[in-house]
């Protein structure tokens, strides 16, 4: 059903020439050309975001959120009701690092600020932290080239059989008994953790609506081999995860574009979050699925974005 209204929605975009006789005429890639256009334009974004509660943002894939507040000590999870709207399922009191702010450097004893993924789970660790751990993300592509560093960032438990402190080395510990419950609530490729000074930011969803327009418009240069288009969606101080700033991306994606090569670009499971304590800038992290063939590289995988909108256009920050 939702196929059928989206080739309804185009022919009324597109009512002096039909599909099926650009099919006729020209073939699939054709229609492809079409459905690329309208995805890189805001009306299919507005029509689509219309009745939706964008107010934690926009996801595809992911079905519950973990949000740390550091300035209550507190763990709130959501999670996705039926109509797709996020509902606080638990509050929980955490215990977080011993030193206030943001995380910078190995052993500083501070909780990050930032959005992670919940990359692996522990069953088997020392009783110190509970009957299990969950591992996070942290540094990501963000925190990388704001050049801190570290790792071992955890949400766990409580000694199973000693005192501790009323802090953690940066970890994010709860009762037991609400991790078991997080534990069995959760699907763990389908959570992100936000951690932040204060409660969850709102999002707007005009700001959602540029964010996938530019999402898809970036695609759209990509595909068609137009370098100043694409790189145009950059923002000047971008740093790639393999450590390439904006000049030297530049180039290595100028030698890509100049061979011409057709570029078939899907985008699947696309989340995006605002993201937390982002200075001046209007931060957010887009994640998605990458399914990229060409003729001579094939790619299907996990992509991150770290990108700020300027102008209602996003300005990619980091890219992993």
């Amino acid at each position: 059903m939702r196929f059928v209204f989206i080739i309804l929605f185009s022919l009324s975009l597109h009512a002096s020439q039909s599909l099926l006789d650009l099919y006729q005429k020209e073939g699939s890639i054709a229609i492809e050309k079409v459905f690329d256009t309208q995805l890189a334009e805001k009306e299919y974004w507005e029509y689509k975001l219309k009745d939706m509660n964008t107010s934690f943002g926009y996801f595809e894939s992911i079905n519950y959120l973990l949000a740390c507040n550091k300035s209550n000590a507190s763990l709130k999870l959501y999670a996705k009701d039926k109509n797709d709207s996020f509902i606080l399922d638990e509050n929980f009191f955490a215990f977080i690092g011993e030193k206030k702010g943001d995380k910078q450097k190995e052993g500083d004893l501070k909780t990050p600020l930032g959005v992670y993924k919940l990359v692996q789970k522990l069953d088997n660790v020392d009783s110190f932290y509970g009957p299990l751990a969950f591992v996070t993300s942290y540094p990501n592509a963000y925190d990388k080239i704001q050049g801190k560093d570290g790792s071992g960032i955890w949400v766990h438990g409580l000694p199973l059989q000693q005192e501790r402190d009323d802090y953690t080395r940066g970890c994010i510990a709860i009762n037991n008994t609400n991790l078991k419950h997080i534990e069995d609530k959760i699907d763990l490729a389908k959570v992100l953790i936000y951690i932040d000074n204060k409660s969850f930011i709102k999002t707007s969803k005009d700001d959602l609506i540029n964010l996938l327009t530019s999402l898809y418009q970036w695609r759209q240069a990509w595909k068609e081999n137009d370098i100043e288009k694409y790189i145009s969606f950059y923002d000047e101080n971008f740093k790639h995860q393999n450590g390439l700033d904006l000049k030297r991306f530049t180039r290595y994606k100028t030698r890509i574009f100049n061979k011409g090569e057709t570029k078939r670009i899907l985008f699947t499971n696309i989340n995006i979050i605002p993201y937390p304590m982002a200075k001046e800038k209007n931060v957010f992290l887009i994640s998605f699925t990458e399914k990229y063939q060409s003729q001579s590289y094939l790619f299907n995988g996990s992509k991150e974005l770290y990108v700020h909108l300027e102008n209602n256009q996003l300005r990619i920050l980091a890219q992993q």
